[in-house]
Parts: C-alpha cells; structure tokens; sequence
C-alpha cells in the first residue's frame, strides 16, 4: 500500500498557460508576426466597412460594369452590374468573419464540456466517443452542407452548421489533454484530497486545457471561413443581396474570361483569412507550450 504524505497532497500545479509577457516574447517570431499582419488587414477591412467602402455593397452602377482595378472610384474594378468589388469585399469579409466567430463560439461552448466530461469520467467515454466517431466519418464539408439544406440558407444558418460540424473535432482534442491531465500529480493529489469531479474538471483540469482550446479555435476558424465560402457559392448559405466572398465569386464564374480579377480577389482574401490564422495558430501553439523554454 503506498502512503501519500501531506507534503504530496498539495504539489503546485502545473502551469495552465505561458504568462502574458512571455507569451508576447515567443510570438516575436516571423511566422507569428506575418500572421497576425494579415489578420489585422482583414480584420480592420471587415470591421471598418461601413466607415471605409467608398460605395454601397448593394450599389449598382450600370453606366460602369466591368471596370479595371485602378479606375478612378474603382480601386478594384467593378462586376457585371457595377458593384465596386473592393466594398463588395470589405463587408464579405465581414461577414465571413462573423460566421467564423459563431462557429467557434459554438465549437467550444458544446465541444469543451462533452470533452471534458468523456475524458474524466469513463462510464461517459463510450456515449461520447462513439457519436463522435460517427459525426467524424463524414467529410467536414459534406457534413456542414447536410446541416445547412436542413436549417435553411442564410448567415446564422450556415455559421451554426459549420459551428455543429466543427464540435466533433473540439470534442477529441478537449477528451485526449483531459485524460492526459487526468493522471498529473495535482490532479491525482486532489482527488486523494476528496475533491469532487466538477470542481477538479474546473479548477485543475479545464484550465491546463486552454492552450489546446485556442490553437484548436485558431484551426476552426479559417475552416469556417472557407466553409461559408463554399455554402455561399452553392447556395445555402448567405443569400443575395447581401455581399459574401463565396456570391462574389459564384458570380463572377459567369465572366471569368472576361472579368478575372472580379474573382481573384475575393479569392485572395480568402487565402489571407485562412493562412494568416494558420500561421498565427501554429505560431501560438509552440508559444503556449509551456515545456519548450525560448530565450
């Protein structure tokens, strides 16, 4: 039988995350900061659209369709109608944004407890694990397209089906860092203290969680962004005439030949969404990393 000692009752815990100022040193890198360049651009773009669109995003103009980027009133040229596709962008990105958002806020809010609760207690872990592996044999996107035919097209339609696809994932990572912290000594100390489950899932657990929780958000998000995209394009997600990345380029495919930059540049926002958080996640899951010592 072995005897706990009182000294090994209490052990301090292990640190839940990289404190503020060293985790700011260990983003210092190029990775990080070229992520985090391109998300400020877009960020700023689709929060300040309506301050900074020099036109309507529903603002036609047919004595001007097919404009070249460069036209004066016209930084990015126009469509087929005469919509300045820079504003165009602006509040698409906007929106593309807002759903990325609700995706995760959903992802995390019901992923976290499920996997929590399937990595603390066992009699859950079956239950849990087997409705995930069923959620995850279907592609994200086909499972995401599935949920937005069911709840109907429209943003909060399409941001809740990307959100419900993405909980199977948050689900995973949140059950495997709880099994892992489950047998830490402080988390062993405490159940030996007769703490409750709740309390050790709260106090000890759920906290040494959160690193896991923000790389894996900072992964959901572009997911979502590009599932919008691609809702949008098939139709089932944000309708006209509300601008999205996903219309702009739907439309545009009618007269790419003629207009191609009224779809290149939806599409490079897209790839800037995308990568400048891919790079800014991965960035923040070696900082968050309280094992690896940079100086």
């Amino acid at each position: 039988m072995t005897v706990i000692e009182h000294s090994d009752l209490s052990p301090e815990p292990a640190p839940a995350v990289v404190g503020p100022r060293r985790l700011l040193s260990r983003l210092r890198t190029p990775q990080a900061i070229t992520g985090a360049a391109m998300l400020a651009v877009v960020v700023l773009a689709g929060l300040l659209a309506p301050l900074l669109a020099p036109h309507g995003p529903a603002e036609v103009h047919f004595d001007a369709p097919f404009q070249l980027p460069g036209t004066v009133g016209f930084a990015l040229g126009t469509d087929d109608l005469g919509r300045d596709v820079l504003s165009r962008m602006m509040y698409g990105i906007r929106a593309s944004l807002m759903v990325g958002v609700v995706a995760v806020g959903l992802a995390v809010v019901v992923g976290t407890p499920l996997g929590l609760a399937a990595g603390y207690w066992r009699w859950l872990d079956a239950p849990v694990s087997r409705l995930t592996d069923v959620t995850l044999a279907f592609p994200f996107l086909i499972l995401a397209v599935g949920l937005a035919a069911i709840n109907g097209p429209s943003l909060s339609g399409a941001a809740i089906s990307l959100g419900i696809a993405q909980v199977p994932t948050m689900v995973r990572v949140v059950r495997a860092e709880t099994m892992r912290l489950k047998e830490s000594p402080f988390v062993l100390a405490a159940t030996a203290m007769d703490a409750s489950g709740p309390r050790i899932l709260a106090q000890h657990i759920l906290p040494n969680c959160l690193s896991a929780i923000i790389v894996q958000a900072t992964v959901i998000m572009p997911a979502a962004v590009l599932g919008e995209a691609v809702l949008s394009f098939l139709g089932l997600g944000i309708q006209p005439p509300t601008p999205s990345l996903g219309i702009m380029l739907s439309d545009a495919q009618q007269y790419l030949g003629r207009a191609p930059t009224a779809a290149l540049f939806p599409g490079l926002a897209i790839v800037a969404i995308c990568l400048g958080f891919n790079l800014l996640g991965d960035a923040l899951r070696d900082a968050l990393d309280p094992s690896t010592d940079r100086k």
